[in-house]
């Protein structure tokens, strides 16, 4: 916290200042430092606007004595802006006398009426076009730090998407779901029908143009599990459908929904994907189909890093316990025994 000189206000400022405010024809007062005390030396009436009346100021300005000007606005004339001039040229002991002093005149006078303020160390600061550039920074937006200029851009990201799709129309797809999403292109839609039928493993990726409101068919391949991590984009979101052939389950073909959204994927890019995780994932089952040989599990895997998916990945993230699918029983301890059954805790002793 500053330091304060003590320096006070004379009676004479202080009838003066209330005098203007009433008449409101004062548009400067000049006020320095006399004897200890805060005395008014100067007052300028009003002529104009207060960029034109600037110009009048210059001829009371001195290249090394500071100052301060009490200056009425122009809307509201009940506000005033207070110019605090501390030349660069001025000497020492004065720059630190009128920094010290300055929250004493205010307070002295009235804070509230002091709405806005101007430290000037040239008279080129207090111009029409010093003011001007008083204006346009305090209009400016204030710096963020990055993880505050992270959330603007997250909140304006969640503000485009919910102007796209408030202003989407709903419209009755070809799955019977009367909802906003996306239209689908014909080859993912044919892609995705044949994992519900054939054999061995097979990826279908799945991407979003936002621009075109359209799902398409990024690659299919048919690949390894293990070669999963090769096959998804690292750099972009991405929804992958994952025939899986395995040893896990009693079916020995699982068919797997994978939504990826690496962090370094742009921010719209997360948003738009996050949105439309829920809408891909139903047309997903909807175009396999509940009667299909093989149907989408319903635990959904979702990563930040595909580099991480490979088989014990998903054995994991899909809950397989050793043995399933090879005669294996689930109950079954590490060691081949039965696991005890969960055995409850009694409860509480009767009150008598």
């Amino acid at each position: 916290m500053a330091a304060t000189s003590g320096i006070g206000v004379t009676e004479e400022l202080t009838q003066a200042f209330s005098a203007t405010i009433d008449s409101k024809s004062v548009r400067f007062i000049k006020v320095v430092i006399q004897n200890e005390s805060l005395v008014p030396v100067t007052s300028i009436e009003v002529s104009g606007s207060l960029e034109e009346d600037l110009v009048q100021l210059q001829d009371h300005l001195e290249d090394q004595e500071p100052c301060y000007i009490l200056a009425q606005l122009d809307n509201p004339p009940s506000e005033w802006l207070l110019i605090s001039y501390v030349p660069d040229s001025a000497k020492v002991r004065d720059k630190m006398l009128y920094a010290s002093t300055r929250n004493s005149l205010t307070k002295s006078l009235g804070s509230t009426v002091f709405t806005d303020s101007i430290f000037a160390t040239s008279k080129a600061d207090v111009t029409p076009e010093g003011y001007a550039a008083h204006k346009r920074h305090q209009a400016a937006p204030k710096p963020l730090s990055a993880r505050e200029q992270e959330m603007a851009d997250i909140k304006a990201a969640e503000r485009e998407a919910g102007t796209k799709y408030e202003g989407s129309r709903v419209r009755q797809n070809h799955l019977g779901q009367s909802e906003v999403g996306y239209k689908w292109h014909q080859d993912a839609e044919d892609a995705v029908k044949e994992l519900s039928t054939g054999e061995g493993n097979r990826l279908v990726v799945l991407q979003i143009n936002a621009s075109e409101e359209m799902v398409l068919k990024e690659k299919t391949t048919v690949e390894d599990v293990n070669a999963l991590s090769s096959s998804i984009p690292i750099s972009e979101p991405s929804f992958s459908i994952f025939a899986w052939a395995n040893s896990y389950s009693t079916t020995g073909r699982d068919i797997v929904f994978i939504y990826s959204c690496p962090s370094t994927s742009p921010i719209k890019s997360r948003m738009v994907y996050s949105s439309g995780a829920l809408f891909i994932f139903r047309s997903v089952k909807a175009l396999l189909g509940d009667e299909s040989t093989f149907v989408l599990a319903s635990r959904k895997i979702e990563t930040t890093d595909p580099k991480e998916l490979n088989e014990a990945y998903l054995k994991e993230e899909l809950n397989f316990g050793e043995g399933i699918g090879n005669g294996g029983d689930n109950n079954a301890g590490t060691d081949g025994a039965p696991k005890p059954a969960f055995a409850r805790p009694k409860g509480p002793g009767r009150r008598r």
